[in-house]
């Protein structure tokens, strides 16, 4: 799996975490072990710039996604999923930092990062979470992938419970 972390937002962020996670959840998802994924961190007048061009809404927000192949995840009887460019996850700190202050589980920006990636990985391979099935759907994979990685890399606590919007 290719993936690229980069932080273009000036403020310290747990790439490691990112990258590990990221992989953990592509590998549930059982994407293929050669595509790719780029991850870049930005700082809120960036996502805003960004939220403004491609969704028409003010203000920054936490996480983007930009599909690239559509991969999607294999189904049971699929014995090779294909392989491809997944695409990009745009991620913003300072809106994560906000969140994960007001969330009603405490946890920290590094874990709301974390959160937000595998949300932006699901996007990416066309989960969405507009209509109530959709998000119990993306909603319940997305904290399966959070719980399974924290307890693989032994991290104790309650998960960070889903803030988005």
């Amino acid at each position: 799996m290719s993936i690229d972390v980069n932080n273009e937002s000036g403020q310290e962020v747990d790439e490691q975490a990112i990258l590990d996670i990221a992989r953990y959840a592509l590998a549930r998802m059982r994407i293929h072990p050669l595509s790719e994924l780029s991850v870049i961190v930005v700082d809120t007048e960036a996502m805003e710039q960004l939220h403004v061009q491609w969704m028409d809404l003010p203000g920054p927000t936490d996480v983007m996604s930009f599909p690239m192949d559509e991969l999607r995840p294999p189904g049971k009887d699929d014995d090779e999923p294909p392989q491809g460019l997944l695409g990009d996850i745009v991620l913003c700190p300072e809106v994560a930092a906000r969140q994960a202050e007001q969330a009603p589980t405490a946890h920290t920006m590094d874990e709301e990062l974390q959160l937000l990636t595998v949300h932006g990985v699901l996007h990416l391979l066309g989960y969405d979470h507009e209509e109530p099935g959709e998000r119990a759907e993306m909603f319940g994979l997305q904290q399966a992938i959070v719980d399974g990685w924290r307890d693989e890399n032994g991290l104790t606590g309650p998960s960070p419970a889903p803030t988005l919007t």
